[in-house]
């Protein structure tokens, strides 16, 4: 999952300045405290974690190092891996409160990177480059940013002695860009939950989005995500010779099963953050768009604004369970017909809908005799929508007004998924907060020559800071 932006969530807003605080700006190079930040962030970032060659382990060990230098006592830290993922360990590193009975805040980010083959970027994708106001590298935005501002953000507790009221805990994860991998949050809340235990926790998935000419125009904070799961298609045949074809072709009847699953819609849904998401964000586009988008959460039955929406993927994906072939595997040689043929169908699934219950309506849509219908393991918990909880908003909101004059802050459901869906299922609503920003094109995330703004950077440093100060105290 990319780490602070949405793509394509600000598209058509009405272009609004977004003049920085004095604390943000970089008058006359970068701050000390700036440099100090940069590189950590480039160890960080050129520490391999992709899951084929490199190493989440010695990712973590060289951030708990940083926070030992900058004064963390050893029973602060917890570095933890497995026999079985010896690569693919963690941090967890804990800042005491002084309040005795407010609950910790959880921060986590996962550490680990899409695979980036070195023949296919322009740059070292392992090597962090800096041209034209931005840094290239696998992982500048998703989601080393944040992991670097977090370690960042403790050092800075540690340096200067801050005491917040809650106990501030960070938690650095593999595993979140490859379902089936060992996943560090899953270890965590299965075997140390009293490690990251919390009130609430914060994580990747919100964020900013900038127009063209680099105006941030909206924020977004993260409530809630669908679950994905994904299901097997598959017809079996006797099959035989190509010159005497059989009218049940396996072949022919898995086509017929997904042109019917492609194009089948199912059931537009709203819960309380994708309603609120609709009538903030459309009332801010000024386009004809914008106001069906609000026109269809005041009323859901309103077919004339619901056609209009469903022009944008990205909204007619929010407002509803969507379910596309991915994979194709059939036949075993050209003159024969085929014995077997399977497909892939990856659905992400609007919460409070089950992934059983989706397979089941995928076999009604087939209609085909003979297709048998596997769910893939392993499967991700389907927790609640976490509250739309002030205690998170009103601070996130504050900041992006002070950041982000006149730019609005928006709730959002994310159509993909982060490690908040193993936190919110255990009891820690978690959520996906804003900052820094991302350009309408995607800035290259799980691509080629992915890159983050460096504005973009050091204005979401201190973003997050300020950010996890408010969180921490609430009085």
């Amino acid at each position: 999952m990319r780490g602070m932006v949405l793509a394509g969530v600000g598209a058509g807003l009405a272009v609004l300045a977004a003049p920085m605080p004095a604390e943000a700006q970089e008058a006359g190079g970068l701050r000390p405290d700036q440099k100090e930040f940069r590189d950590l962030f480039e160890e960080l970032v050129e520490t391999d974690t992709s899951l084929s060659n490199g190493s989440c382990t010695l990712a973590a060990e060289r951030m708990a190092d940083r926070l030992r230098k900058a004064g963390f006592p050893e029973d602060r830290l917890t570095l933890f891996a497995t026999a079985e993922a010896p690569r693919e360990g963690g941090l967890v590193a804990v800042y005491p409160g002084t309040s005795d009975t407010l609950k910790p805040l959880l921060a986590i980010a996962h550490i680990d990177v899409v695979e980036a083959k070195r023949e296919d970027w322009q740059r070292d994708p392992f090597t962090l480059f800096e041209e034209d106001g931005y840094l290239y590298a696998r992982g500048v935005s998703d989601d080393k940013a944040m992991a670097a501002t977090l370690v960042d953000t403790l050092i800075r507790f540690q340096k200067t002695g801050y005491k917040p009221q809650r106990t501030v805990k960070i938690a650095l994860t593999c595993g979140e860009e490859t379902n089936g991998a060992f996943n560090g949050v899953e270890w965590l809340v299965n075997n140390r939950r009293e490690l990251i235990d919390a009130e609430f926790a914060i994580n990747e998935g919100g964020g900013g989005t900038a127009d063209e000419n680099g105006n941030v125009v909206e924020q977004t904070i993260q409530v809630g995500e669908k679950i994905f799961a994904n299901y097997v298609l598959e017809f079996a045949n006797p099959g035989g010779h190509s010159s005497v074809p059989r009218p049940d072709n396996a072949i022919t009847q898995l086509a017929h099963a997904l042109v019917r699953i492609g194009e089948h819609r199912f059931p537009l849904e709203f819960n309380e953050t994708n309603r609120t998401y609709f009538r903030l964000a459309g009332a801010g586009r000024g386009d004809a768009i914008g106001d069906a988008m609000v026109a269809l959460a005041n009323d859901p039955t309103n077919a004339e604004a619901e056609a209009v929406v469903n022009a944008d993927p990205f909204l007619h994906s929010n407002l509803r369970t969507t379910c596309v072939a991915t994979m194709l595997d059939a036949g075993h040689a050209r003159n024969a017909l085929a014995q077997r043929a399977l497909a892939n169908v990856n659905c992400r699934i609007f919460p409070g809908n089950t992934i059983e219950a989706v397979g089941e309506e995928l076999a009604r849509i087939a209609g085909e005799e003979g297709m048998k219908i596997t769910i893939l393991e392993p499967r991700r918990p389907a927790p609640p929508q976490p509250p739309m909880d002030e205690r998170i908003l009103g601070p996130s909101r504050e900041l992006v007004e002070r950041y982000f004059p006149g730019v609005p802050l928006v709730p959002v459901m994310s159509n993909g998924y982060t490690d908040s869906t193993f936190l919110t299922a255990t009891g820690i609503p978690s959520y996906g907060v804003p900052g820094g920003w991302g350009d309408p094109d995607g800035n290259g995330v799980h691509g080629l020559n992915e890159r983050i703004s460096v504005r973009s950077l050091y204005v979401g440093r201190d973003f997050l800071f300020d950010l996890v100060k408010a969180l921490a105290n609430p009085d």
